[in-house]
């Protein structure tokens, strides 16, 4: 049966992620909403259902955003290059008053 196959998946699942439940439970958790997940509806839903999740199941998410093709359209707008050391962006004072 389908239904039945679903229900077992669920129930597999929700095994798994007991130990992190009861590990994490009322703990605050920072996750990263990255730039490029903002550019796709389904990740966009998927992100937004998992969040409400880790609440229910009692933790305390908080939610940290990225931008990282938006900043680069808007920087590519204006000629600007944007500057990379060890893959972490630099942000002088010129390009957080274009992004910020």
């Amino acid at each position: 049966m389908i239904n039945e196959s679903i229900a077992a998946k669920k129930a597999k699942t929700l095994a798994e992620a007991l130990p992190y439940i009861k590990r994490f439970f009322g703990k605050t958790i920072v996750i990263k909403y990255g730039g490029n997940a903002m550019t796709d509806e389904h990740l966009k839903q998927s992100f937004a259902q998992d969040v409400v999740l880790l609440k229910l199941v009692g933790m305390n998410p908080v939610i940290v955003h990225g931008g990282g093709p938006q900043i680069n359209e808007m920087l590519d707008k204006i000629g600007k290059k944007g500057e990379f050391i060890q893959g972490m962006r630099v942000t002088d004072a010129e390009t957080m008053n274009i992004v910020g």
